[in-house]
């Protein structure tokens, strides 16, 4: 029974691909007016995410060097490479919404 529901449907999606093919002619395009509210949303997740991985990555660092003196200089080298690495993210974000909005 399984079998037979899978194949059936499988034969449905098959036949139904022609009824989403857009002719030659196609319609006039509509203005695409959510470019800028989705570009918006998307920087404030990267912007977001890149604020909280951040905080949780100076906070490893700073515990990090409190347990072990020692290797501060290596540890802030390291902590500091992380940053530009997730700041980079939101800086890409802001290339590609002024690529793409502007």
């Amino acid at each position: 029974m399984k079998t037979k529901f899978m194949l059936l449907m499988i034969a449905l999606l098959i036949c139904a691909v022609p009824m989403f093919a857009q002719g030659a002619g196609g319609g006039a395009a509509a203005p695409n007016t959510w470019v800028p509210v989705t570009a918006g949303f998307a920087m404030a997740i990267a912007s977001g995410l890149c604020a909280l991985g951040m905080g949780r990555a100076v906070a490893g660092a700073v515990e990090g060097m409190a347990r072990n003196p020692g290797a501060t200089k290596v540890i802030q080298t390291a902590m500091i490479l992380g940053l530009v690495f997730m700041e980079s993210l939101a800086l890409y974000v802001i290339v590609i919404i002024f690529v793409k909005v502007v």
